[in-house]
């Protein structure tokens, strides 16, 4: 379990404005946690809370992006979620398609390049070639990378980079003694991406749910006791606002920072 989780009731909410000092997450991960139960407070059905999560996104996106977020990535669909009711997973898989679509023009106003991991061949063939296009015409991109973690499980990543680097062995291509965590990065998903700063889930659940366990291993994590539909850039100020008043250490002493 983790430590002193964070629930936050904002009584005086937070604005971008409000950021005006400190060091900002270079890398910012969500879980985006929350549609489902959303929806079932409202009286809805479950894709009523994805849709309304779509809004989320956008919004959250584009805050980063004028906050001046580096890298943003999202956990969108897990290697687990192929085990929900078929009708969510094809509704969830047609909602990607048009968001992708509908966005393309928002990323590339904003600068934004689209990046995705996880096992991307197994996405419906619609869904992956839409993801593919959105990727090639926003390569150019430079202010932000936004990832989307599709078909994503943190044990398979990893389980993959093993048997890479177990036949790049075999094949004397890599020698054992010359493994190290380098070498374990360039055969993740995340290989041209950073190590997570800051790692928010939202819907109150205090728990990593197989996303990024390399890539947070000195992540700072935040949980909050609000629904992924609800979330806003008043919460996001929050979350970045409680990470910069944090202190990270490293495997060192606080006298040794001084």
């Amino acid at each position: 379990m983790v430590e002193n989780p964070v629930a936050i009731v904002l009584n005086n909410p937070y604005t971008i404005d409000d950021l005006t000092g400190g060091t900002l997450p270079g890398h910012l991960a969500i879980i985006m946690d929350g549609n489902g139960r959303w929806a079932k407070q409202q009286g809805k059905l479950r894709i009523f809370g994805h849709e309304n999560g779509v809004k989320a996104v956008r919004q959250t996106v584009e805050n980063c992006a004028k906050i001046g977020i580096d890298y943003l990535t999202l956990y969108a669909f897990s290697t687990e979620n192929w085990k929900r009711p078929k009708l969510e997973v094809e509704t969830l898989m047609k909602l990607l398609v048009a968001s992708l679509k509908k966005e393309l023009k928002t990323l590339n106003d904003n600068n934004i390049k689209l990046n995705a991991i996880g096992n991307i061949d197994a996405l419906p063939a619609r869904a992956g070639k839409e993801l593919k296009e959105v990727i090639e015409k926003t390569s150019g991109n430079t202010a932000m990378t936004l990832t989307l973690a599709l078909s994503y499980g943190a044990r398979e990543e990893i389980k993959n980079a093993v048997q890479q680097i177990s036949t790049k062995v075999k094949n004397n291509i890599i020698s054992p003694e010359n493994i190290d965590e380098a070498v374990i990065n360039n055969h993740l998903y995340t290989h041209n991406l950073p190590d997570v700063d800051l790692l928010i889930r939202t819907s109150g659940e205090r728990r990593i749910s197989n996303f990024l366990l390399w890539q947070i291993a000195y992540a700072e994590l935040y949980f909050i006791d609000v629904f992924w539909p609800d979330f806003n850039e008043h919460h996001l100020v929050e979350a970045i606002i409680n990470y910069q008043n944090r202190e990270r250490r490293f495997g060192k002493t606080s006298e040794q920072l001084i």
